[in-house]
């Protein structure tokens, strides 16, 4: 008698059907292998624990919304020589999530900032931590919408609550009220209570011009962000340099210079 039917029906009742993915090629490897039966059945167990693994992993990195999949693997570490790369293998271990603080990331425009916070973002997510990565401008529009519909303490809350929230591009654009005021009742509600990532293209002596409307309430803010933070400084050219032109087109567009 076929025993597969009734077991197929079993597997999916008890929530195992991820069983009948490799249950074949393990059946086969039991028989070849004259494998016992407490054998066969640890090689189930030990795929269906890795494949509802993968996809816990899968649903964290969408949920982090990535712009894109960079790691520090990725990371051209060469190119920024005074990077101290202990301390970034540091990060990438979990400490500043271990002690609930903040990481600093401070660099001129295109030295890998934002790279660098995904990339910690990415060991997180590897970690079991749920992540949370967003501009700045998109943070601040998503509390400001849920005010307009009475939903900004929930929506607050829940980002208070991200394992890891990264926010990129801070004071790219100075905080106006009431978004200063949003900024700071978030980093608040996470002050010691769960770690953040920061990046700027401002010098960290200057994340006080964030605030022009109100210099105490930035104080306040900053202050409660550099407690116990991790400061890493970028400092190099900007990997998004332009490629030299070829020397046809310099003449091409010399030639059309002249005729113009």
């Amino acid at each position: 008698m076929n025993p597969m039917p009734e077991l197929t029906s079993h597997l999916k009742q008890l929530r195992l059907s991820g069983f009948l993915e490799s249950l074949e090629a393990r059946n086969r490897q039991a028989i070849d292998g004259h494998l016992a039966y407490t054998e066969f059945l640890a090689l189930l167990v030990n795929d269906e624990v890795a494949r509802r693994e993968n996809k816990k992993l899968n649903t964290r990195l969408r949920r982090a919304s990535f712009r894109a999949e960079k790691t520090l693997a990725q990371f051209d570490f060469d190119r920024l020589p005074h990077v101290n790369r202990g301390q970034i293998q540091d990060l990438a271990a979990g400490s500043y999530i271990r002690e609930n603080v903040a990481v600093l990331i401070a660099g001129p425009v295109g030295t890998g900032k934002s790279h660098l916070a995904q990339a910690l973002g990415h060991c997180a997510v590897q970690q079991g931590h749920d992540v949370l990565f967003v501009s700045q401008t998109q943070l601040l529009s998503s509390l400001h919408a849920a005010r307009a519909t009475g939903a900004y303490e929930r929506r607050l809350q829940s980002l208070a609550r991200v394992g890891l929230l990264i926010v990129d591009d801070f004071a790219l654009k100075p905080l106006r009220a009431p978004h200063d005021e949003d900024f700071h009742e978030l980093i608040a509600e996470r002050y010691e209570r769960a770690p953040t990532i920061i990046t700027s293209n401002l010098d960290l002596e200057e994340w006080a011009d964030a605030f022009p409307a109100n210099r105490m309430l930035g104080a306040a803010t900053l202050d409660r962000l550099r407690h116990g933070a991790y400061r890493v400084i970028l400092d190099g050219e900007s990997y998004r340099a332009p490629r030299p032109l070829s020397a046809a087109k310099e003449r091409r567009g010399g030639a059309k210079a002249a005729a113009d």
